[in-house]
């Protein structure tokens, strides 16, 4: 079952137009364009090598691009727009940080000292204590950061980025390394923050199919292209078979969707990989 489709009369939370991108003189971008809605969740999926880091670092103006326009509506209006997520953060048993000291650097670890007054401090610990609610964190609230489980820590990583109260939640490959029940309530938990919040959502992934119950847009990364739309738009034989340059075939078997490219005149992967390597929902047989 798919998501809902938002209204499309908003504007634009997040506007790419021909967005191209260089690394080390390759081009791992190519042309790509979408737009994401307020409330929406987008899927990035691809494989390794693909360009879903690389498009998320430009979307952040970490990377420069080589053309192309990148629009963030918080930008126009003067406000700090995106919480981002990255893939690996590595969290020491022994660092010494609750769950609440981390979720509150999202708000003034950009600067030293204490708050100023009672009401500031107030204030910082109201909002910290709603962050961390709105994830459903507060049990582990007062645990070290570095013992609590991967999917905690997810919970604890997402209210970090949005304590800052963004238009824009990024996050690279959130489900790595977290068993199935992980994965299924982190995408839970997100789709409410996108509806309750109306906050835009884009989640990096190699498989789509924990995301197909709450996703309103797919952006499907091959070879540094892109196609953007619904499920259905997007990940069709033929579709996939233009994006990739080569015969794919789409496979629906007890509502999970399998992305099978292959044959005997197959090209090398555009993400590098040997031909009969399998991932998480996109599958290559020789």
């Amino acid at each position: 079952m798919s998501a809902h489709v938002l209204e499309e009369q908003e504007t634009p939370v997040l506007w790419l137009h021909n967005v191209s991108a260089d690394l080390a003189g390759r081009r791992v971008l190519d042309d790509v364009t979408f737009a994401v809605q307020p409330g929406e969740f987008t899927a990035l999926i691809g494989t390794n090598g693909a360009g879903k880091t690389t498009l998320l670092r430009v979307i952040l103006g970490l990377q420069p691009t080589s053309s192309g326009i990148v629009e963030l509506a918080g930008e126009r209006r003067g406000r700090r727009s995106v919480g981002y997520v990255p893939q690996k953060v590595l969290l020491d048993p022994d660092m010494p940080l609750r769950a609440r000291d981390v979720v509150a650097l999202g708000m003034d670890g950009h600067r030293l000292g204490i708050p100023l007054s009672p009401r500031a401090g107030r204030l910082r610990r109201d909002r910290v204590e709603a962050a961390l609610a709105s994830v459903d964190a507060i049990d582990f609230a007062d645990a070290r950061v570095g013992t609590l489980s991967g999917g905690e820590q997810q919970r604890v990583l997402i209210a970090h980025a949005l304590i800052g109260e963004p238009e824009l939640l990024l996050l690279d490959e959130p489900l790595a390394n977290l068993d199935l029940r992980s994965q299924h309530e982190v995408v839970a938990l997100l789709a409410r923050v996108a509806e309750e919040r109306r906050v835009a959502v884009v989640m990096s992934a190699h498989d789509m199919n924990p995301l197909l119950p709450v996703m309103h847009r797919i952006v499907y990364l091959a070879g540094g292209r892109a196609v953007s739309g619904t499920t259905d738009e997007v990940v069709r034989s033929e579709v996939l078979s233009a994006l990739y340059g080569h015969h794919v075939d789409v496979l629906r078997v007890h509502g999970r969707i399998l992305v099978v490219a292959g044959g005997e005149d197959e090209p090398v992967r555009p993400d590098g990989e040997e031909p009969g390597s399998v991932e998480s929902g996109i599958v290559s047989v020789p």
